[in-house]
This record gives structure tokens, C-alpha cells and sequence, in this order.
């Protein structure tokens, strides 16, 4: 048996094919072109995506996996028996009946949404994900708003629904984990009475809100055209997924109350595993169901993406060597410059507020202080969001996992652990879409296996 787990996050599509022992035996992987961004006032406060350049870039990354699985296997795409897609959280779009888009997809981290965000904080209770203008409810009441023929929107979609959708030839399905920015209430496993309350208010049709299913549960399989087209077995399984930071944790196999996940990519996202959600729309808390847990903690604006604008990647490189070469010497001194590292204003958690402005000064005269400097910021950060997540009921870490690219950075991992005060381990799995192909073949392998 094969699973398939594909991951689409902010500048990629990758693709993870797992046995039954959970080894992987091929990937591929794409970019993305990079989001159309919102200008207002001269300021970024958002960027867009057009789903069929998912879609473009997905084929290209399925037909890469067959061709990898032709030549280095004894598997074609016919041997997997299920797949699952998971997708950045909160990146909404709508579509008509058939599927085509409606709008252009807004980003998880798109800000735009003000008007809207301010409605739904009148009306929704506290233990939601929908309040902030990045939510995915405050971009499917903007996007609705926007829409030149309302009449003809069927489905408010999430990435990761769509794209499955499309395998599928069968939209309006949606998991917990990707619902939760639209609102869904993931304690009580359906669409809140308020939320419905709010839509009818808006002229919103409620019936555009997803089907909801457990993550890896069949929702159907592949589409006999697809299946054609790509060469899969006419019986593949297409199950639901999750969001694309909930997918790396899957693949670190951390399940224990206390441990926690930071994921260090574009940008970034701690959680905790916790026994009981916590959820407080003032500092971008939520929870998300993990099993019989829950997973606790939210997404910062902060992260690589940041680093990368600053630096190029000969300069994060040669300073982050730099900076071990100081740690294993004993002469690394913290400067505690208190920096914000954003790309923009605008933060999502441990700070909810749409118009902090990024911290980058005083700048010191040494570009490798002002690197250290970003890389505390950003540990800041981290370390913030923890102290914040104890302080909200959620147990503090007993040890961090780090995923994504800056997983290997040394000198970040040491500050880091400094700043955080626990052990700081790199994953053994880092792909996201590994996790994911575990999610997918849930319903194939025991239980306790996965």
C-alpha cells in the first residue's frame, strides 16, 4: 500500500509518497509564483493568488512524482491507494457550481478584510478563529461583497478543499482544521448558530459553507477523468486533509501532552498539544482538534520571509556560521535590541493587530549584529508566544520540534533554546506532505500505526 500526501504552502507544492512502514519512496516539488500583493496608501496589506495556478503548478508536480516513481521504483501512481492535500490556513476563495473560481484566492495572511473583521467581532463569541481581518470568514464576506455575480457562488472554499475538489470533481468539502478561520466550531462539530445568524444578515447564503469531514476520512475518489489523465488507479481514495502547519506536526510524530511544534518557514507558526482547546481571538489563539487533543497556538506575520527581504543567501549563510563560530567559542553576548522582524505591518499572533509596525532599529553598525539581531527578534517572538499560550491554560513546552528551512539554522537554534528555555530538536521528518500522506492513509493502516 502507497499514500500520497501532497503539501501547499506559501511558495511550493510538495508531494510525499509513504509505504505502510511510513517510509517515504518518492517527492517532488514546484514553486509557486509569488502572491499579487494589495497596495493601499503606497502600503502592502495583502497578496492574492489565482487557484488555477495551483492547479498549474499541482499537475506539473504530480506528473514530476510519476516520473520519479517510474525510474527509481518499482511503483507507478496506479500502486497508491490514497490522498490527502493540505493547505496554508485561512487562504480562501469562491466558486461557482462546477468549481471554477468566483474571486482570486486571499492569502492566509492577506489584511484587507477591516470592515469585515469589525462585524464579525460584534457578533462572534470569544472561542472562535474567525475574528481578524485575516480570518477566513472576514475574506469570504469581503470576497462575497466583491463578487460581480453573487448569484452565481455555490462554495466557499479554503486551498486545500478546492484542490481536492478538482481530483474530485466534487467541491463543498472542507476538515475541521482548514474550517476553523471560517468558523466552525471544532468542539461542538458544526457551523455555530451566530455564524449562520451573521451570513443571513449579509445576504450570504449559508449553504456556500463547506461539508465538513474528519481529517483522513474518505470524502470520495479521484474523478475517472484524472485518474486517466494522471495514470492513478481508478479507486484512489481522495480523503480530507488538514492545514499545511497541523500536516508538518503530523510528520514530526510528536503526541504528547506538552510538546510542542514550531514551524520555521516563510513564516511563523507555534503550537503546543494540549488535553482541552484554548481559544482567545484577542492574541490569535486557537485550537485545533489533534486526535483526542489539541493542538493550541496560532501563526506569526515573522519568519523566514522577513529574513530573506533583509539578507541574501550567501549573507544568512556565511553570518549564521559566523555566529556558531562565536557559540562554540564562547564569546556569543545576547544584544537585546527588542526587534519586530514583519515584512509588513500587520501581526497575527502573539500579538493580534492588524497595524504594528515591524521593529528594525536602531540598527547596529556590524551586519552580522544586525543579523543576530533579526534572529533574537524573531526568538522573541517564539519565546512570547509560549510564556503567552501558559498564561491562557495551555501547558508550557517540555521540548520544541523545529520544522521548515530554518529548523537548520545552528545560531537560530541555539538562541532559540535560550529565549525559550527547553530543549530545541529538529525533527526527524521535516516534509509537511508526509504528514499528510500519513493523514490519507488512515483509513488503511491501524490506528495506532499512524
Amino acid at each position: 500500500m502507497l499514500f500520497l500526501g501532497i503539501d501547499v504552502g506559501t511558495s511550493g507544492i510538495r508531494a510525499v509518497v509513504i509505504d505502510k512502514q511510513h517510509k517515504v519512496i518518492a517527492q517532488a516539488q514546484q514553486a509557486l509564483p509569488p502572491g499579487r500583493p494589495w497596495i493601499v496608501n503606497k502600503q502592502t496589506i495583502g497578496f492574492a493568488q489565482q487557484p488555477q495556478q495551483w492547479w498549474s503548478v499541482l499537475t506539473s508536480v504530480i506528473r514530476q512524482l510519476s516520473d520519479e516513481l517510474s525510474s527509481q521504483t518499482c511503483f507507478c501512481l496506479k500502486n497508491i491507494n490514497s490522498l490527502a492535500i493540505d493547505g496554508t490556513s485561512g487562504t480562501v476563495l469562491l466558486a461557482d457550481q462546477s468549481g471554477e473560481p468566483c474571486s482570486e484566492a486571499l492569502m492566509y495572511n492577506d489584511q484587507r478584510a477591516v470592515q469585515e473583521a469589525q462585524l464579525i467581532s460584534t457578533q462572534a463569541p470569544p472561542n472562535t478563529a474567525a475574528i481578524g481581518p485575516t480570518s477566513g470568514l472576514a475574506k469570504l464576506l469581503w470576497l462575497f461583497q466583491q463578487a460581480d455575480d453573487q448569484q452565481k457562488i455555490a462554495y466557499a472554499l479554503n486551498q486545500a478543499d478546492w484542490l481536492s475538489g478538482r481530483l474530485m470533481e466534487n467541491f463543498g468539502h472542507s476538515d475541521p482544521n482548514n474550517a476553523l478561520k471560517m468558523g466552525y466550531d471544532a468542539c461542538q462539530n458544526d457551523w455555530p448558530l451566530w455564524l449562520k445568524e451573521l451570513l443571513k444578515q449579509q445576504s450570504v447564503p449559508a449553504d456556500i459553507l463547506p461539508q465538513v469531514h474528519l481529517p483522513g476520512e474518505i470524502i470520495d475518489r479521484i474523478s475517472p477523468q484524472w485518474a486517466d489523465e494522471f495514470g492513478f488507479s481508478s479507486e484512489l481514495a481522495v480523503c480530507a486533509g488538514t492545514t499545511d502547519s497541523t500536516a508538518a506536526i503530523l510528520a514530526t510524530g510528536v503526541v504528547n501532552t506538552g510538546e510542542a511544534v514550531t514551524s520555521l518557514g516563510s513564516t511563523l507558526v507555534m503550537k503546543v498539544i494540549a488535553d482541552k482547546p484554548v481559544f482567545n481571538a484577542r492574541y490569535g489563539v486557537y485550537s485545533q482538534p489533534y486526535g483526542d487533543l489539541w493542538l493550541i497556538g496560532g501563526g506569526s506575520s515573522s519568519g523566514g520571509a522577513v529574513l530573506k527581504s533583509l539578507f541574501c543567501p550567501g549573507e544568512i549563510s556565511d553570518y549564521s556560521e559566523r555566529l556558531v563560530d562565536k557559540i562554540e567559542q564562547s564569546k556569543f553576548e545576547f544584544l537585546n535590541l527588542n526587534y519586530y522582524p514583519l515584512l509588513m505591518p500587520g501581526e497575527r499572533f502573539p500579538v493580534q493587530d492588524p497595524q504594528l509596525q515591524p521593529v528594525l532599529s536602531p540598527r547596529p553598525a556590524d551586519d552580522l549584529d544586525f543579523f543576530q539581531a533579526v534572529l533574537e527578534g524573531m526568538a522573541d517572538i517564539e519565546a512570547r508566544a509560549y510564556a503567552l499560550l501558559l498564561e491562557l491554560g495551555a501547558p508550557y513546552p517540555k521540548l520544541v520540534c523545529s520544522i521548515g528551512g530554518g529548523a537548520y539554522n545552528q545560531a537560530w537554534q541555539y538562541i532559540r533554546e535560550q529565549k525559550i528555555g527547553v530543549s530545541v530538536q529538529l525533527a526527524r521528518q521535516q516534509e509537511a506532505a508526509a504528514g499528510t500522506a500519513l493523514l490519507s492513509g488512515r483509513h488503511f493502516i491501524n490506528q495506532k500505526d499512524i
